[in-house]
């Protein structure tokens, strides 16, 4: 029912073909989104069948496949052969990002099977009012970090557009030099996804926003619709020129989306202690929590 050859490339394509879908079976996990598979193809090599009127995804990271459960209307049968297929390609946590609902169903489908709780994959979520405004007492020392950075830096709010991206690549390869791209892998794969969201910007559902300070772009975000009541923020970059200026551009992104999105998705942490304790002091409103398929060593 499910073979390896089934799976062809995620191509810009392929928009259609993954909106249509996902109008019907919404995704909340960052990774699963049309955006991020285009975006991030040069790292992870997205790939995807279409079988029994379901989705399956899966992604190949130094020779290292993992597929993701199917999406669409339960499917026993197919869920066994993916288990069984993801088994035998791939290594000891074959099926990823598995969301709760369909843990649940897969314990039932394959009685015994291990899924464990992975947190370095839970995305956060925060109410976006929360966000913009930063209301009471949690958010005292952002709310005057954000201040005192539109206090002291003269700066303008502008949509990205077709008329600045030129710009707006510069900022990011000036970023990267401040980051040290080059000599990490890590940032360098997220360097090229950037770009390639920039330069294909009119063939995928995002927006962006940048934060002039001085006349010079300081700081900019990229952003998508993810659900009816989400947002999802893709992409956030600033420079150190000017104190606070994340905060703002967090502030600043969450302002515009807030009158549509109830909540705003900023993904993982990928287990980055600093990251994680970053994410924190804007206290999510609730977590996306995925589980991971474990074989036995």
């Amino acid at each position: 029912m499910l073979r390896q050859e089934d799976f062809k490339p995620v191509t810009l394509a392929d928009r259609a073909f993954f909106g249509q879908h996902y109008a019907r079976y919404p995704q909340t996990h960052s990774d699963n989104t049309f955006t991020n598979m285009v975006c991030w193809n040069h790292y992870a090599q997205y790939t995807y069948a279409f079988v029994e009127k379901n989705v399956v995804l899966a992604s190949t990271i130094d020779g290292i496949t993992r597929f993701r459960p199917p999406i669409g209307p339960r499917n026993p049968a197919l869920l066994r052969a993916l288990v069984r297929l993801a088994s035998d390609v791939g290594d000891n946590e074959p099926i990823v990002l598995i969301d709760p609902d369909t843990a649940l169903w897969m314990r039932e489908i394959c009685p015994g099977i291990n899924l464990v709780p992975d947190p370095n994959h839970y995305e956060y979520v925060y109410r976006s009012a929360d966000l913009a405004e930063l209301p009471g007492k949690n958010y005292l020392t952002i709310r005057h970090q954000v201040n005192k950075f539109r206090k002291n830096c003269t700066h303008v709010v502008e949509p990205i557009t077709r008329e600045n991206w030129a710009e707006v690549k510069r900022f990011l390869i000036e970023w990267c030099e401040w980051k040290g791209c080059e000599s990490d892998q890590v940032l360098a794969h997220e360097k090229e996804a950037v770009f390639f969201a920039i330069d294909h910007l009119d063939e995928l559902p995002l927006q962006g926003l940048i934060i002039r300070v001085f006349s010079k772009i300081g700081a900019m975000s990229l952003f998508e619709p993810l659900t009816d009541d989400t947002a999802l923020v893709h992409f956030e970059k600033g420079l150190p020129d000017c104190e606070g200026i994340y905060k703002a551009i967090n502030a600043e992104t969450a302002a515009r989306l807030v009158n549509k999105f109830a909540y705003i998705n900023r993904e993982s942490d990928l287990g980055v202690p600093g990251l994680r304790e970053a994410k924190m002091r804007y206290h999510p409103h609730h977590m996306v929590e995925v589980f991971s398929l474990k074989l036995d060593s």
